[in-house]
């Protein structure tokens, strides 16, 4: 597997909620074409296809998850 690029200096972090779907949106400046990587429990990793530079994340599930963690 090729090592993946992650930016050192994180501004203008973006994000986007969908309650409908609870999916959390994440981008790292503006939105870049990307490809989607699985990376499991329900996260995808957004590579930039030349950088390899991670460009955002996206969180499916995330209330889910977040109330699973708080029943701990």
């Amino acid at each position: 597997m090729e090592t993946l690029k992650i930016l050192e200096k994180r501004k203008n972090l973006n994000w986007e909620y969908d309650d409908e779907a609870d999916v959390l949106y994440i981008s790292i400046c503006e939105p870049k074409p990307a490809e989607g990587f699985d990376i499991g429990e329900g996260l995808i990793a957004r590579v930039h296809p030349e950088t390899k530079e991670l460009v955002g994340l996206t969180i499916i599930g995330l209330s889910e998850k977040i109330l699973r963690e708080l029943m701990l």
